[in-house]
Formats: structure tokens, sequence, C-alpha cells
């Protein structure tokens, strides 16, 4: 029977759902959270071993020698060491896709909340000011009408395609960054763009790429010097593709009208992180993937994962036709 160690489940399943799907296949323990000092002892005799941002780093792999499979609660695979695990013949999966109309939703949500200011008006009605107004009605803040504004899209993969629909349903006109050519159907409102051209055209950027070395602040003091003067900021993909004190400038001298943010550069944030202190920055704690629908699909492609790394092993096939493999391809 397969030994199967969840290390961080508590984000995923706060005990609204159910890990059945992944028990049914080896003997099962789900830890909340673990320590950096505890991966070891508790991944010790485990042949099957699943985190989200618990780091298996080389060093820690090299303790735990039964571990044949990890298995990624999460798209990115950057808290694995891939070489070490193609080098011992470790296989790696991860889970692709299972967020996307959720983490798009969150996206809108802050795009309508900087635009139609909701929240600043509702705060205003129960603190008594309307109550206590000359007029019928009163704004604390510009109301922007989304039709026919540009948005423009960085990254133009399921999420961003997502994005560019819902824009397309408001009559946006939509500007996509990507590093391959995409076609569009004549008389679309999306059209693909340069960088340059993106960002000093959009009244609203979105970001939607994976955090790399290539993208680490991608958005920097010269990237905001050429957005448009008053447009906004979104970033529901990686903290790391912003530099914070740039951004957190940009805002204070107003050159930026706002920014929303679903992640920042460490998490939790450091009490001196610029962002929590900024004008008209909105800020939610990571959760535009965790909607109770898109963890249920975590868990049963997590557990659709493993069936297929034990039923590829058990039958002596190729680890190709293990689902959702991000390496050893050629085994």
């Amino acid at each position: 029977m397969h030994k199967i160690v969840i290390y961080d489940g508590y984000t995923t399943n706060t005990g609204d759902l159910s890990w059945e799907p992944v028990s049914l296949l080896g003997e099962l323990t789900v830890y909340d959270r673990t320590a950096p000092e505890d991966i070891i002892s508790r991944g010790q005799g485990a042949d099957v071993l699943i985190t989200n941002k618990t780091v298996l780093s080389a060093d820690v792999l090299s303790h735990l020698t039964d571990c044949r499979y990890i298995g990624l609660m999460s798209t990115g695979v950057n808290v694995v060491d891939l070489e070490y695990c193609d080098a011992h013949k470790i296989a790696v999966t991860n889970i692709p896709g299972y967020s996307t109309s959720s983490v798009a939703q969150t996206t809108f949500a802050m795009i309508l909340e900087l635009t139609s200011r909701v929240s600043l008006h509702d705060r205003y009605v129960k603190s008594g000011y309307w109550t206590n107004c000359k007029d019928f009605t009163f704004r604390k803040s510009p109301i922007t009408e989304l039709d026919g504004k540009i948005i423009g899209i960085i990254g133009y993969g399921n999420i961003g395609k997502k994005v560019a629909e819902i824009a397309c349903s408001f009559n946006m006109q939509v500007l996509v960054f990507a590093r391959r050519n995409l076609d569009f159907p004549e008389g679309s409102n999306i059209r693909q763009a340069d960088l340059d051209t993106l960002l000093s055209s959009s009244d609203i950027v979105t970001l939607h790429i994976p955090l790399c070395a290539e993208t680490n602040k991608f958005i920097n003091e010269a990237t905001i010097s050429q957005m448009k003067q008053g447009s906004f900021l979104i970033n529901t993909s990686r903290g790391g593709l912003i530099d914070e004190k740039a951004l957190a400038q940009a805002l204070k001298d107003g050159h930026l009208a706002g920014a929303a943010l679903d992640v920042l550069s460490s998490e939790p944030p450091k009490p001196d992180n610029p962002m929590l202190s900024c004008p008209n920055c909105l800020i939610t704690p990571h959760i535009a993937w965790s909607s109770k629908e898109a963890r249920s699909r975590l868990i049963d492609i997590l557990a659709a994962n493993l069936k297929s790394y034990v039923d590829c092993t058990d039958a002596g096939l190729s680890y190709n036709a293990i689902q959702n493999l991000v390496n050893l391809k050629n085994i």
C-alpha cells in the first residue's frame, strides 16, 4: 500500500471538503501545515509526498529516499527541485486549469471595485453621510464606465483568455501581450500588441504570467512610467511580478489611479511592505484561486494524477502516460 503524506492541506481544505478521493489510493496522513524543520521527519517512509507551498529541496529529498512521486497542489512547480527529481526518477505532477474561472472572476471583481467603488460608498452610507446629505446622491470617488475602455492582458493562457472573454462582454477593447503569435477572428474586440503599445494604451493592465527569472519585477519603474496616466493595475498571478516600491511610488504620485493585488512579494506580508499603506490599493490574501468549487476540482485532479501514476507503475507503462507530469518526459 502507498504511504501518502500531505504536508500543507489546510489552505486547500479547511474542513469543508473531503480528502476521500486521495485516501482511497493509500494510507493517507494530512498535516494542516508543516514547519521546515519537520519536513523530513514527517515524510520518512512515504513514497508519495503532496505539497502546495512546502518546499521540497534537493537537500530535503535526499533524506526522503522512499519518495517516488510528488503531487503538487498547484499549477506552479517552483517549490520542488525538478533537477533532483529527474536524476532520482521521482515523478512530479501539477494541477493546471483548476482555478481559471475563479481567478478570472476575482480579476473582474477587483476591476469593478476600482471603477465602481462600491465598498467605498457603502462605508460612507453606513457612516451616516447619506442620511445627512443635502442631495439625493453623492460621489466620493470618480465612477468609471468600462464600456469602450482598453484592457491590457499580459499573458494569454487559460486565465488570460477567460479575462478577455469577460472583458468583451463589457464591450471593452482588449490588447494582449504574449510571446507567441496569436490569431483572432475578424471583427473581434481582441488584438495582439507589443508591450510598449499595451502599457501606453491601456486603461487597465492585468497580469496573467508565471513568475520566473525572466518575469521577476516585470512591472517596475520603467514599465510603470510607460503606463497611461490614471490607469489601473491588477495582479492575481504572483507577487514577485511587481517591484512593490516602484508601484507604491506611482500610486502616491498619482501616476496610477489604483491597483488591486491578490498576491504580494512575500506571503504573509511583512509589516513594512510598502503596499500595505498605499493609497488606492486593494489587497486580498491570495484568495483568487480558492473558491470551494476550484478547491474541489483541485482535490479531484490531485487524486486523478496520483491514480494515473499508480496505474502506470503497476502496469509498467512509460511515465509519459502519467496525467499532468511535469518531468521525466523520456522515461
